[in-house]
């Protein structure tokens, strides 16, 4: 495997590892919980849905690179669909599985310079997955945020 390739794998691995550790951490009754002041007018996502908005970024680019399916998984990871930290850590174990699937396509670090159809048009592979990392990782932090935000509101509070 290539340098660039082996670290955009390692990056890719890391947030899927950091996503399992946050799942983990948090609560049940924490999982899709608003914080106090969050309302449909200034909606606020909870942790589970920074999580499932950050493995989701993963799951379309990594579902339209392997199989030419872009469609974003917002309908399959609503927190309807996954009420618990079990189903959601399940739904990222697929996630990840998607993804080395996808790095199997990945020979050398000039196929990273490829040019792939997305539903934006033509694009190159390797700006597509620093896009696809920058939004998961945004929405990883906000995850963590939020839960920081709610471990330390008393439990009497909101």
């Amino acid at each position: 495997m290539d340098k660039l390739i082996s670290c955009l794998d390692r990056q890719f691995a890391g947030i899927h590892c950091a996503h399992l550790q946050l799942i983990r951490a948090i609560p049940a009754s924490l999982l899709y919980r608003q914080p106090p002041g969050s309302s449909s007018l200034f909606p606020v996502r909870s942790c589970g849905e920074y999580v499932l908005r950050s493995a989701a970024a993963v799951e379309q680019t990594f579902g339209g690179i392997t199989s030419n399916l872009w469609d974003d998984p917002f309908e399959w990871t609503l927190p309807e669909a996954l009420t618990t930290p079990e189903k959601v850590a399940g739904y990222l174990d697929e996630v990840e599985t998607t993804r080395r699937h996808g790095f199997e396509f990945f020979q050398s670090d000039n196929d990273l310079l490829k040019q792939i159809m997305s539903p934006s048009g033509e694009t190159q592979l390797f700006p597509l997955l620093l896009d696809t990392l920058t939004r998961a990782a945004h929405y990883q932090g906000g995850a963590k945020a939020m839960l920081d935000l709610l471990t330390a509101i008393p439990k009497n509070a909101g």
